[in-house]
């Protein structure tokens, strides 16, 4: 045990192990409040139905996507070898940066390792000590870590509630503001409303920042993103960050926006400078889901085709499944402890779901989260809306 001393120095247990007892404490606190999260290996042909990823479009394993990421790996090597700005940059990433950014309407786009370090980048290197972020309350993890990492004032806005973003925004005193929103929120997937934030920001002189994760190839014309559907896509004081691991069935990120806005990342953001390059194989795969969706439009429109049918099945058998605006279905539960044996439940019976549950989710409301893959059957979500109806806890359906 630390004994604090008059001096402010400290005498320590000889045991060396002694130092993380408090680990194994905070593991026991957690536990009580049924906040235990463990880690499942699945086999690679796992027949469990997956309503858990974020395969919304059902091209991780498609031909085309597999095959262009094995020849990826046998050219180019396993990884990418170095940062960006030293060798980590091949061919590969320039293509896919020249594509995201025409198909999803903007003037340039920046490729990541992954959609948490574009966030940190777009949030740390578009701000200074002279900035107010006005950021959603319900907003991923990743843009709260990318506001506290920042050294900007941080104001928390009212779920989708444009009016009080304008509020805030006319109390500022600070010299530059950014607007920070998810696209498509990813506990109940509902979006956000875009162009009610565009306007609060213009009029005062603010940029958007979208984080589009759940928005990229389920919504807009053929899949182009939330910011094109709301037809805000290439504005000037505008940008939006997407994953490569949803629709695009790959892994990655990027930062897409202005030209002006992407050098500026190149040369300050630190998660791009420090980090290694996206490896080739995720390049590649990211690049053929790309061409597919932009050769089959009709993706997006199946997907959110069965996001609706999967939340109207469930309403129909009682439960209290949100109303999606893209792929994110979710149901609530009546408490953590329920939705964690009813997810568990639905695996033993052949179906993954997602589990939402305190602290992961703003409201403190348990859930279900589905995904509604573009490419599931008829047959598999009636199998899947069976499941979860014969399982449901007490006091998971309404009255």
């Amino acid at each position: 045990m630390v004994q604090p001393l008059a001096s402010g120095t400290h005498t320590t247990d000889p045991a060396p192990a002694a130092v993380f007892d408090w680990l194994d404490e905070a593991a026991e606190l957690r536990a009580e409040a049924g906040l235990t999260r463990r880690l499942r290996s699945r086999a690679a042909q796992d027949p469990v139905l997956d309503l858990a990823g974020n395969d919304y479009l059902g091209l991780t394993r498609h031909p085309a996507v597999t095959r262009a990421a094995a020849e990826a790996a046998l050219r180019w090597g396993g990884g990418s070898t170095g940062s960006r700005l030293v060798t980590g940059t091949t061919a590969l990433h320039t293509e896919l940066e020249e594509e995201l950014a025409a198909f999803c309407g903007v003037e340039a786009a920046l490729v990541f390792s992954s959609g948490y370090t574009a966030n940190l980048a777009a949030l740390t290197a578009l701000t200074d000590p002279d900035t107010l972020i006005v950021s959603d309350a319900y907003n991923h993890a990743s843009l709260i870590d990318g506001c506290r990492l920042a050294r900007a004032d941080v104001h928390r806005a009212p779920h989708s509630d444009p009016q009080a973003v304008r509020e805030a925004l006319e109390r500022r005193t600070q010299r530059r503001a950014l607007v920070v929103s998810d696209s498509v929120f990813s506990v109940d997937g509902d979006a956000a409303p875009l162009a009610g934030l565009s306007a609060a920001a213009r009029a005062h002189g603010a940029a958007l920042l979208v984080d589009d994760a759940h928005g990229l190839g389920v919504l807009g014309p053929g899949g182009a993103g939330a910011l094109a559907a709301a037809g805000l896509a290439g504005q000037p004081d505008t940008v939006a960050t997407v994953t490569l691991s949803k629709s695009l069935g790959s892994q990655g990120g990027a930062v897409l926006g202005p030209r002006r806005v992407i050098r500026h990342l190149t040369e300050t953001a630190r998660t791009f400078i420090f980090d290694t390059g996206l490896a080739p194989a995720a390049v590649a795969a990211a690049l053929a889901a790309l061409r597919l969706l932009r050769a089959e439009p009709h993706r997006a429109d199946r997907t959110r085709e069965v996001a609706r049918g999967l939340a109207a099945r469930l309403t129909a058998a009682g439960l209290r499944a949100c109303e999606p605006d893209a792929a994110v279905v979710s149901v609530r539960a009546p408490g953590a402890e329920a939705a964690v044996a009813w997810a568990a439940d639905c695996r033993r019976a052949g179906l993954a779901v997602g589990c939402f549950r305190p602290p992961s989710v703003p409201d403190g409301v348990s859930r279900l989260r589905l995904t509604a893959r573009g490419d599931l059957t008829d047959a598999q979500l009636a199998e899947a809306v069976r499941i979860i109806a014969e399982l449901a806890p007490e006091g998971a359906r309404v009255g």
